[in-house]
């Protein structure tokens, strides 16, 4: 066993994260787990896995739910596609494998939503299987331990990096050092602000020994984020709120979301001589901004107050709900915000 893994496993025993509700649990419940903390922080993971494995214990439950079900759960934790692959992932486990979590490495890695580290991530933690993982805090952990410079983003040095974390895993307690790993990243190896002074793999540290631990990994250059302006349409009748269903694909695929048009008047007045509304009251609300990974989204909210139901409300992409009805429904983040702000 290199000092490396060595040092990491006893580090973790007495100052890495424990009780974490995934923790030790079945391998199903390790998939959740990994799933939900893709590109999201444990604290906000917490509460949505709680409600989710109440509402969905086994995978059979899962696969069993509707998508709607399943997205409404996952409202508001973002990168929905996550969900919907979950679901599918499920269907195919019960299919497949008799509803039985799959122990095989390539099995996992067939299943949608699954990659390379997360699927070595679940064999690891789950099936105590020697496999190595490589997720966003484990690329910076080990760019700076070993002195990988360039661009995690770049094949050549993830093909190195990914070198290095075979090279550096234990013949043993590998589910150990991978939470360690983890652990290090999100606690001690952060990206900005890091605590090398209690570090326990200092002392071989590239980027410490160096003084280069700011510069590593080396960060991709940055571009140019796209902006984009929409309007939001609260169209109510009373209490009552209409929302409209995303097709399949896209960022919002499968949610229930307000209507939405461009930010142009004449499309407006357009819009609702098309839908046959009759508007008693418009209401401008303050614009805010979504960030999603690739652009930003500034949202013009219209607050329409109308004098009654349209008939398309029969139509089944569409639907009235009362405000806090709608807040339980698979929505997404921003018109979580803004259905709050009705309360």
């Amino acid at each position: 066993m290199s000092s490396f893994s060595s040092s990491l496993i006893i580090w973790q025993r007495e100052h890495g994260r424990h009780g974490l509700p995934w923790q030790g649990a079945e391998p199903y419940r390790v998939w959740l787990s990994e799933i939900m903390l893709q590109q999201t922080q444990v604290a906000t993971v917490i509460p949505y896995y709680q409600r989710f494995v109440a509402s969905f214990p086994t995978v059979a439950a899962l696969a069993q739910a509707s998508e709607e079900q399943v997205l409404a759960h996952w409202s508001g934790l973002g990168y929905y596609a996550r969900g919907r692959n979950l679901h599918r992932a499920a269907q195919i486990i019960v299919t497949l494998h008799e509803g039985e979590f799959p122990r095989q490495y390539e099995a996992i890695l067939e299943l949608p939503g699954i990659g390379r580290s997360t699927a070595a991530a679940i064999c690891a933690q789950a099936f105590h299987q020697r496999r190595a993982i490589l997720d966003g805090n484990v690329k910076r952990v080990l760019a700076r331990y070993c002195g990988i410079s360039g661009s995690p983003a770049i094949k050549s040095v993830e093909d190195e990096l990914w070198q290095q974390a075979e090279a550096l895993l234990p013949d043993r307690d590998v589910a150990s050092y991978t939470q360690a790993l983890m652990d290090m990243g999100a606690t001690l190896c952060t990206r900005s602000r890091p605590k090398c002074d209690i570090c326990p793999v200092q002392n071989d540290c590239a980027a410490y020994q160096t003084g280069r631990v700011d510069q590593l990994p080396t960060p991709r250059k940055r571009k140019v984020v796209p902006e984009r302006r929409a309007v939001f349409l609260l169209a109510m009748q009373g209490r009552d709120i209409l929302l409209e269903k995303r097709g399949p694909a896209g960022i919002w695929g499968g949610l229930w979301c307000l209507p939405q048009l461009d930010e142009d008047d004449e499309e407006l007045v357009e819009y609702l001589q098309r839908k046959g509304w009759q508007v008693n009251e418009q209401i401008s609300l303050p614009v805010f901004t979504h960030t999603f990974t690739h652009f930003k989204l500034h949202i013009t909210p219209l607050l329409l107050n109308l004098a009654h139901k349209p008939l398309q409300v029969h139509q089944a992409k569409s639907m009235w709900l009362d405000v806090n009805e709608a807040l339980g429904a698979a929505i997404p983040t921003p018109v979580r915000q803004l259905l709050s702000g009705l309360i």
